[in-house]
């Protein structure tokens, strides 16, 4: 029996395969930590290198999460707005499945919070859609709760009663149960919910 005989062309295609996804999984984070070397001192270089990691990354994963984390981190600093949405929701196309729920969590947040410093109502309040639908999309109740109460507050901080109010309701209707009356087992997500009604009145 000769070598060529003793291997299935197919397990061997197999393997060769395998190799050459991990050297490109090599290749995309190398990739990205090359750009993220060049942030403090060339914002454009590095916005570059984030771009290329996408390009390169083939099915979305954690590296492309990455890259367009500082790709709408940097299009905010540089106040291009809406190249920041556009960039911002192919980033939420990535929780379902290229990341953890908690890095996706921690992320989103982080974002909001930087851009709840600028004076920018229209951006916050699509960035804050876009973020709702998507957690709404991944059924990530939890995060949906804590992001409307997030921006429940920013409504409150700026005055915006009508808004605040609107989602003051559509919170309450998440912790009912069929009947319409409160679900004893969301306890302190209504507590919230009462705490922010009675700062409102």
């Amino acid at each position: 029996m000769s070598d060529e005989d003793m291997y299935d062309d197919e397990e061997f295609e197999f393997e060769y395969t395998d190799e050459d996804d991990e050297e490109q999984d090599v290749d995309v984070e190398n990739q990205y930590y090359g750009a993220k070397g060049s942030l403090d001192s060339n914002a454009e270089e590095a916005l570059r290198g984030f771009n290329e990691v996408i390009r390169m990354q083939g099915e979305p994963c954690e590296w492309g999460f990455k890259a367009l984390k500082h790709i709408v981190r940097i299009h905010f600093r540089k106040k291009q707005y809406e190249e920041l949405r556009k960039r911002y929701a192919e980033m939420l196309s990535y929780i379902q499945s290229a990341v953890t729920r908690n890095y996706s969590e921690k992320t989103i947040n982080k974002i909001l919070d930087e851009v709840s410093t600028a004076d920018n109502v229209d951006l916050l309040q699509a960035l804050y859609t876009m973020t709702l639908q998507a957690l709404k999309e991944a059924r990530n109740e939890r995060l949906w709760f804590k992001t409307n109460l997030k921006l429940c507050k920013l409504w409150f901080d700026a005055e915006e009663y009508n808004r605040m109010q609107k989602i003051l309701r559509e919170l309450h209707k998440s912790c009912t149960t069929e009947d319409g009356s409160d679900d004893p087992r969301k306890g302190t997500q209504l507590l919230e919910i009462y705490a922010l009604e009675i700062q409102m009145y």
